[in-house]
């Protein structure tokens, strides 16, 4: 009896209870990423040795050792186990956020933060999750933990500053430190382990295979996007807790009444572009009018007269345009990367981002110390622009869905055979089976496909 075709069936509680922990400790770690970014501007000026560059390093400095460290812990994991690497990169994170704490200086903030991020185990919470999960669910694991993310900055921005008016940013890296603690308990108590660990083509990076990810234009100006929106959202953050601070008088403990409602606002302002992209096949304009808005916002915030009123307004078009273009890179790195580079792409992507985080953190902190704060946005503002030049090029991405199969044990001639009969399925657009793997990496149009042609071809 052949299997069924499972694309539209719900997860097991299994599968479900891995997705839910693993986002859970994806959630955990970014949090002590991104909570101190609201409110260290502010208290790194007291800091022994502070200057504007340094302030700008010590809040990036985690990204570079994220994007050189990322995608070789995740090949680590494939030899020693899962479990053990995520457990000692989120040890390794907590002593990072000792050191920041116990810091009197810049420079010892600098090292906790790159110790931080020395800490990448983002790789191999996506590795351990398609351990976990069956291949026709593991696009639903990957978006799960996806959403973990943006739900961690929001959260991080209004915690941030009400946790430094009760426990001041040393505090902070304190509870940063007692996040990642959870987050090793949360693997250990609630993560199931899988019975066999193995490499995944569609969420680890192959080295061998970085090549043909950077010959790809598309996906570069993918990976160019990253770098920029990350950049830019770094190097605003350098300055906006000093304009709240300064210029509109507003307490530190009291920023998160500016960011609270900006967030709540830009979340459901995003929502009828995001239905208009995906539902209307609008992706590339919706897209690269957003980086215009993200643009836009940081001029005004460049020219605007500074009152809470707007840079409240000038925010929540900002983060507006952030969320859309955060929710709407990887999915388009999904639907343009071949089925079975899909994890390569994803992992030189990942390094972008980070990259991207640490420039922007050491460019807006270089441009505030010479020119000025408002400088900074103008910076911002002009990265956009280039952004928005490089995505005008971009081809309109195909609004494809991923779907892997599982065919077990192949030989090269069977494998070949199943590729070619899986193409000519109505609806199946691109079809790559891999004797090694035992698996079909596929591109559908999932309103076009044919499942009952598609399931016959299903193993017994």
């Amino acid at each position: 009896m052949k299997q069924a075709l499972e694309i539209d069936t719900p997860m097991t509680r299994a599968e479900l209870r891995a997705s839910l922990s693993l986002a859970g400790i994806y959630m955990l770690r970014m949090l002590g990423l991104f909570m101190i970014l609201p409110v260290f501007s502010i208290y790194a000026r007291d800091l022994e040795g502070s200057t504007p560059f340094l302030i700008g390093l010590a809040i990036s400095a985690y990204g570079l050792t994220q994007a050189l460290l990322g995608i070789p812990y995740g090949l680590w994991s494939d030899h020693v186990g899962r479990k053990k690497v995520i457990a000692f990169g989120l040890l390794v994170f907590a002593l990072g956020s000792v050191v920041a704490a116990l810091a009197d200086s810049i420079y010892g903030v600098i090292l906790g933060r790159s110790i931080q991020g020395a800490g990448a185990v983002a790789s191999v919470v996506m590795a351990l999750a398609a351990d976990l999960t069956r291949e026709e669910h593991r696009t639903k694991a990957m978006a799960l933990i996806g959403i973990s993310i943006g739900i961690s900055f929001a959260v991080s921005m209004v915690a941030g500053p009400v946790l430094e008016g009760l426990i001041g940013v040393k505090g902070i890296f304190w509870v940063i430190s007692c996040l990642a603690l959870a987050g090793i308990a949360v693997l250990y108590l609630i993560v199931p382990t899988p019975v066999v660990s193995r490499f995944h083509r569609d969420a680890e990076a192959q080295p061998a295979q970085f090549g043909k990810v950077l010959k790809n234009p598309e996906l570069l100006r993918l990976d160019f996007g990253i770098f920029s929106l990350h950049a830019i959202l770094t190097a605003t953050f350098v300055v906006v807790p000093l304009v709240l601070r300064d210029t509109v008088q507003l307490e530190t403990a009291s920023h998160w009444m500016v960011y609270l409602p900006v967030f709540l606002l830009s979340m459901f302002g995003m929502v009828p572009f995001v239905i208009l992209a995906e539902k209307k096949r609008k992706m590339k304009p919706v897209f690269v009018s957003f980086i215009a808005v993200v643009a836009l916002a940081d001029a005004g915030l460049f020219f605007g007269a500074y009152n809470i009123y707007v840079i409240g307004f000038l925010l929540f078009v900002f983060f507006t345009g952030f969320n859309l273009l955060e929710a709407t890179l990887p999915s388009m790195i999904s639907k343009v990367a071949p089925s079975e580079l899909k994890g390569t792409a994803m992992g030189v992507y990942s390094a972008a981002q980070f990259f991207g985080a640490f420039v922007g953190g050491v460019t807006g902190g270089t441009i505030y110390g010479i020119f000025g704060v408002p400088y900074v946005f103008a910076f911002c503002s002009i990265l956009a622009l280039i952004w928005a030049l490089v995505a005008l090029r971009m081809a309109p991405p195909r609004h494809l869905s991923s779907l892997l199969i599982n065919f077990g044990i192949l030989s090269a001639s069977e494998a070949i055979a199943i590729s070619a009969k899986l193409r000519l399925v109505p609806g199946v657009i691109e079809a790559v089976v891999l004797a090694d793997d035992g698996v079909a990496y596929l591109k559908v149009e999932k309103e076009k496909l044919d499942k009952t042609a598609l399931e016959g071809l299903l193993p017994e």
